[in-house]
């Protein structure tokens, strides 16, 4: 990696879905492969990394419950947001032929994404850490009865033979990643459809989560997504990951907010960015 080439983080092994989206994305980053997603904060916190590529949620899986748990600490914002369809490939060490093959290896929602797939062709899934972790094992073993479900970029990157293409079953498979940086994107309001990414607690009082997002109805804020986890092992304190549509500029949101923080003990606000192109859709 060179001085004058930014990088963007991600956490997986080189071939997993979060490289390709950093390709897709930022052509012109060098991917910074990671262990974890503490790892990929930590290299964009230090400096090892510009951006971080953060996968938040899937169409089918739901959300990624790791990463809302290092929201609260980290110093990063949001500056942007890229949803990539997933599509998954079985592949296996070259000179394989599917007839040959009685097991796949993937992750464990890979695996289910696929379901159809693998029963209608026998073949008996195998659970792995992750969808690129899968097909290096593949290709180290050299076992022609053995394939992976993954990225066609892993089949690139370990040598295999794609076999069949597109194996998911459902045609929407879409993961949504959150792309973060050590500063904040310069966005005003009325620049374009604005996202705002918040989090939140909730005072321990009775209805204190209705009445906190009753301002964000009576003044026509657009709330697309919600989410609640414990803090610290406790049931009486929920911390609230947000979203909504609109910029802090915005009259409606202000007064939003400010209702909001009647019934929070405290609010932070992740990013303000573009919402991406495929929300107009």
């Amino acid at each position: 990696m060179s001085d004058t080439t930014p990088a963007i983080a991600y956490q997986g092994e080189r071939g997993a879905n979060s490289h390709l989206a950093c390709l897709d994305r930022y052509p012109d980053h060098t991917p910074l492969p990671c262990a974890t997603f503490e790892d990929v904060i930590s290299a964009v916190e230090g400096g090892m990394a510009d951006l971080a590529m953060i996968p938040v949620e899937n169409t089918i899986a739901g959300r990624v419950g790791d990463i809302h748990h290092l929201l609260p600490a980290t110093r990063l914002h949001i500056v942007a947001e890229y949803m990539m369809r997933i599509r998954f490939q079985l592949m296996a060490p070259a000179g394989s032929s599917l007839d040959q093959i009685d097991r796949a290896y993937s992750h464990v929602m890979a695996l289910g994404q696929c379901r159809d797939f693998l029963r209608n062709h026998g073949i008996e899934a195998v659970t792995a850490a992750d969808t690129a972790g899968a097909a290096r094992q593949v290709s180290e073993s050299g076992d022609k009865r053995a394939a992976a479900i993954a990225p066609a970029l892993a089949a690139e990157v370990y040598g295999l033979d794609i076999l069949a293409e597109d194996i998911e079953d459902a045609q929407h498979n879409t993961t949504r990643f959150a792309i973060m940086a050590r500063d904040p994107v310069d966005i005003r309001a009325g620049d374009g459809r604005a996202m705002m990414a918040f989090l939140f607690q909730v005072r321990n009082i009775p209805s204190a989560l209705y009445k906190a997002l009753g301002g964000f109805a009576t003044n026509g804020v657009n709330m697309t997504k919600l989410e609640s986890y414990q803090v610290e092992g406790s049931f009486s304190a929920s911390q609230f990951y947000a979203e909504i549509e609109g910029h802090p500029d915005d009259r409606s949101v202000q007064l939003a907010l400010e209702e909001l923080g009647f019934f929070s003990t405290w609010l932070k606000i992740l990013g303000v960015y573009p919402a991406h192109e495929s929300r107009h859709r």
